[in-house]
């Protein structure tokens, strides 16, 4: 079982990044294409973040205990470029792509990323007796 929900891990990630960056590139050459349906795409990636998330914080996902220092500061740095990629819409023919593709990867990976950073936060505080009143997480 929990072979099989690693690679359902994997494949949720993989499938995630690639839904955002497709739905990045048809917004940014054309925003009426997939207008009416920005609430649920943006859903659809959104839960798709939190299940890659909830999946690597108990260890059954592609992103590993070694992997989440690398994931919080890549992430930190895409939410952040999402959430400033307006700016970009001023620069000549790759400026939208690049703004819609950011933000399209900063809403799939923002909950994937928070609930690592919970993890991040849990182990770097727990102690030899928290570990004796509750029960692991796997590593």
């Amino acid at each position: 079982m929990e072979e099989l929900l690693k690679k359902i891990g994997s494949w949720l990630f993989l499938v995630g990044i690639l839904v955002a960056v497709i739905v990045g590139i048809v917004y940014a050459a054309n925003e009426t294409w997939l207008s009416g349906y920005t609430t649920t795409i943006t859903a659809l990636l959104a839960v798709l973040g939190f299940i890659v998330g909830i999946l690597s914080f108990f260890a059954l996902g592609n992103i590993t205990r070694d992997r989440v220092p690398t994931f919080l500061i890549a992430a930190l740095m895409l939410v952040g470029i999402g959430a400033t990629s307006s700016w970009f819409n001023n620069l000549q023919v790759i400026g939208p792509y690049f703004s819609w593709i950011a933000g399209m990867l900063a809403i799939f990976v923002a909950p994937a990323a928070g609930l690592l950073a919970i993890r991040a936060i849990w182990d770097a505080g727990k102690t030899e007796e928290i570990e004796r009143v509750l029960p692991k997480i796997p590593k």
